[in-house]
């Protein structure tokens, strides 16, 4: 009865501490949902992530200014396609997104997705600005279509100074606290009730004799 109820607490413990998380990370602001020129293309500013990857017909560049982005201040997203066999840049519409990238991800929870803008090329390029009210770990996508096909880019973007410790550091240092607790507690009552009984034996001896 006491190993139930203690189980039951143990889960809601947990599951308070998991809407914690969730709310903390749940909501993200953003805005500009336009082409950014706040950062000069020709500028000698390196890029908080640089990425290239292959996928499906087109090879995709991404870079993304500046260095280290910090909340309230805009940076810019520089987005490029082109087709493996013609090398032709892909020319139509690019859709920008943004989601949270927290440790709920993990077990299989999609965030919602907000769309920061729809970009058109300029100069064989996609320009798409950017501003965080808020620091966190986030997740950029892009998206377009090509020959029928749907396109989706993820990538991860840091806003602000990364924490010491994660959310999900933070969570599991807090159950194994109140695990540790609870197994501290449980002996104790088991030690109690092994006393008692080696009393209540000791007095059912003594008056036996």
């Amino acid at each position: 009865m006491i190993m139930h109820k203690t189980n039951k607490l143990l889960f809601l413990i947990a599951l308070f501490t998991i809407e914690l998380f969730t709310l903390k990370y749940a909501h993200a602001h953003h805005v500009l949902g336009r082409p950014s020129y706040s950062l000069n293309e020709d500028s000698n500013t390196p890029p908080a992530i640089q990425m290239e990857t292959q996928i499906g017909d087109y090879l995709v560049n991404v870079m993304v200014f500046p260095a280290f982005p910090q909340p309230n201040e805009p940076g810019r997203i520089s987005f490029y396609a082109s087709h493996l066999d013609t090398a032709i840049p892909f020319d139509g519409n690019i859709t920008f997104m943004v989601s949270n990238n927290s440790w709920m991800n993990w077990l299989g929870f999609e965030s919602l997705k907000e769309k920061i803008g729809v970009q058109k090329i300029d100069d064989n390029v996609y320009r798409q600005g950017f501003l965080f009210k808020t620091e966190g770990d986030y997740i950029i996508t892009a998206e377009f279509h090509a020959g029928g096909q749907p396109y989706i880019i993820d990538f991860p973007l840091r806003i602000g100074a990364r924490a010491p410790i994660g959310a999900l550091g933070i969570t599991v240092s807090i159950l194994f606290l109140i695990l540790a607790s609870v197994s501290l507690i449980q002996r104790k009552r088991a030690m109690t009730g092994k006393i008692q009984n080696t009393h209540e034996q000791n007095n059912q001896q003594g008056k036996q004799l």
